[in-house]
């Protein structure tokens, strides 16, 4: 009986900087975007950050034809930016927002009002079930003193979870977007170790674009060169990840990243290089691929990733604590202003009245206080159950995979 050909699958992955009104030249760049996707026909395409439904629009009249398909993820306040562009028809979407994503008061930043998530879509290719995966975890502003740390990597936790729970059923997963870590980092290792995602610019017969599969580069006039400073050759943060189920195996042909410009054009299409990989998924009769061995280095990512968790589980509380405490000064203050007050009605005319506008100036000032401290007190609340449940969760696993290293 003769062999079925492999599948081959393009994939098109970008984070696209479509904030309106403060991404530079934005309706600029979609077009550039719908006009490469168009030409260049991959069968998926899966895109972050466009924060308007007006984009995601536009873009889906402009593609209708080459992907007849596609769907786009709402979430958080502004929206988590993400949508997938198909050439084969979606069967299924799912969402799931991340449990901790910041902080609502860090205006400049905005992660927490984009309700960062990962979307899931199911497509059935010539039999084969595939579950894709888009999505973009909370940035890294600050490598040398990164707050978000923990937070980006419970997201990486999280991730490998539901990526783990929802592909049981599916033959092949595929993972796009900008997950904001550079590849040494521990949630890739995550990922890649735990989860068994191959990493396409690793894994390819083929690579081309930037050094080293960077898709923040020097090269890009929209990339800040301050974030570059210790990296002139630029820095991977978008990736495409796989892994094959269920017998059947994928392998990466080829790997490729924009550089810079846009194909006779004078600006790029987004801050970001885009990601593009060919993948080939065959039938194997082979069933190691459903029997990964447990690694022993395995144990030590994920006792790095616990401890991480662990830090911003201690910072958490720290802030939970000074909140409480601010809300407690503010009751007390409110308390000593009600006990003046009866005092001025009740205790006859004081000879040096305390001055009305003054008095309701410092009350108004002590309810404001109040109840913005109770409520970053409830979010810190919420921040610090969220990170002892993931924290409890990777006790667990960790108990799990010891067991199994020492039972051989």
């Amino acid at each position: 009986m003769e062999k079925a050909s492999p599948l081959q699958l393009r994939i098109f992955d970008l984070n696209c900087w479509a904030i309106r009104y403060l991404s530079k030249l934005r309706q600029e760049r979609i077009e550039l975007i719908g006009d490469v996707l168009n030409q260049e026909g991959f069968d998926l395409a899966l895109l972050q950050e466009v924060w308007s439904e007006k984009d995601y629009w536009e873009l889906k009249k402009k593609l209708c034809t080459r992907y007849p398909s596609s769907h786009y993820f709402k979430s958080g306040v502004i929206g988590s930016g993400l949508c997938v562009f198909s050439r084969h028809q979606i069967l299924d979407t799912f969402l799931y927002q991340y449990s901790v994503n910041g902080y609502p008061y860090m205006f400049q930043h905005g992660d927490w009002f984009g309700g960062k998530s990962v979307g899931l879509v199911v497509l059935k290719i010539q039999g084969i079930v595939f579950n894709v995966y888009v999505t973009h975890l909370h940035a890294e502003y600050c490598r040398e003193k990164d707050a978000y740390l923990p937070h980006r990597v419970v997201q990486a936790w999280e991730l490998g979870q539901f990526i783990q729970h929802t592909s049981k059923g599916a033959d092949v997963v595929l993972l796009g977007g900008d997950l904001n870590m550079h590849p040494e980092d521990v949630g890739v290792r995550l990922l890649r170790g735990w989860v068994g995602l191959q990493d396409s610019f690793i894994a390819a017969e083929k690579v081309s674009g930037c050094e080293d599969g960077s898709t923040l580069v020097p090269a890009n006039c929209f990339t800040s060169k301050k974030e570059l400073h210790c990296y002139p050759q630029g820095i991977r943060i978008d990736y495409i990840l796989y892994k094959g189920l269920s017998q059947y195996e994928v392998k990466c042909n080829s790997h490729e990243t924009t550089t810079g410009t846009a194909p006779n054009k004078d600006i790029p299409y987004s801050d970001h290089e885009a990601v593009m990989a060919s993948l080939s998924v065959a039938k194997t009769q082979s069933d190691v691929l459903n029997h990964p061995t447990v690694e022993p280095a395995l144990v030590d990512i994920l006792n790095e990733a616990r401890m991480e968790v662990r830090v911003g589980l201690h910072s958490a509380e720290r802030q939970q604590y000074s909140c409480g405490r601010m809300a407690v000064l503010a009751v007390l203050l409110l308390f000593m202003q009600g006990a003046m007050g009866l005092t001025s009605i009740f205790g006859g005319t004081l000879q040096q009245p305390f001055p009305k506008f003054s008095f309701s100036l410092l009350s108004l000032l002590a309810v404001l206080v109040l109840l913005i401290s109770t409520v970053l007190y409830l979010f810190h609340t919420i921040e610090v159950k969220m990170l002892q449940g993931t924290e409890e969760q990777m006790r667990l696993r960790l108990q799990t995979l010891q067991d199994k290293l020492s039972s051989g």
